[in-house]
């Protein structure tokens, strides 16, 4: 699968445009190879972050090259709409980062895929890994041998991937029925999990968000 990442800063007052123009996106439902689109909100309503799934790199290139800009335009007009004192003048947020890549390992968990959970989760787990040089195969095997089968069992977890986005960083995004089984399993299991991974020898950064996803900003497959 290819994974698509993107973070936004969204301006004071600018959260309900953005939750306006976010659901434009529903418009690609009938596209080839869109497994699945979930987004939500960073504590603090400051930033939002948006996950996209796609069959493979070829069908993500081919809606890039003739849908994206479509709708981007429509969120712009919907952005450039609230001009008229019921909202924040356009500029109000603007994409901070975009980064894609392959899939390069599955996260197996209650559902029946990763396009399953998509569609059943309420909260989105990512942890974006900056390794030290040389320690991606280390890394691999320890999410296969250490933290697949420990979230596999942790309740809640639905399905996940590991994305590599660079030669030394990679994504690790989990699904879950809750922000509440999360929480639960972060406290419990990941302490000794982190210990038993080695993941101070591996990671020289990580940045980790825990997002509930909106409802309303949710894309599958036929479903637009």
């Amino acid at each position: 699968m290819w994974i698509k990442w993107i973070n936004c800063r969204v301006l004071p007052g600018g959260r309900e445009a953005f939750a306006d123009a976010q659901r434009e996106w529903a418009a690609i439902a009938d596209q080839p190879g869109l497994v699945g689109q979930v987004g939500g909100w960073e504590a603090g309503g400051e930033r939002a972050h948006v996950l996209g799934v796609w069959a493979d790199e070829e069908a993500y290139t081919a809606f890039m090259a003739v849908r994206h800009d479509e709708i981007v335009t429509a969120a712009s007009a919907e952005r450039s709409g609230r001009r008229d004192g019921e909202g924040p003048e356009p500029g109000s947020w603007q994409v901070t980062s975009v980064t894609t890549g392959a899939s390069v390992l599955d996260i197996p968990g209650e559902a029946a895929g990763l396009d399953d959970a998509l569609a059943r989760a309420a909260a989105l787990r990512v942890a974006d890994c900056h390794l030290h040089p040389g320690r991606a195969e280390h890394f691999l095997d320890a999410q296969r041998r250490v933290w697949n089968p420990a979230m596999a069992a942790a309740g809640g977890m639905l399905a996940g991937a590991v994305t590599r986005l660079a030669d030394d960083r990679y994504l690790v995004a989990t699904l879950w029925t809750d922000a509440d089984a999360h929480q639960r399993y972060a406290e419990r299991d990941v302490p000794a999990l982190r210990a038993r991974a080695g993941v101070a020898a591996d990671v020289r950064a990580l940045t980790g968000l825990a997002l509930p996803l909106e409802a309303d900003w949710q894309v599958l497959p036929g479903l637009g």
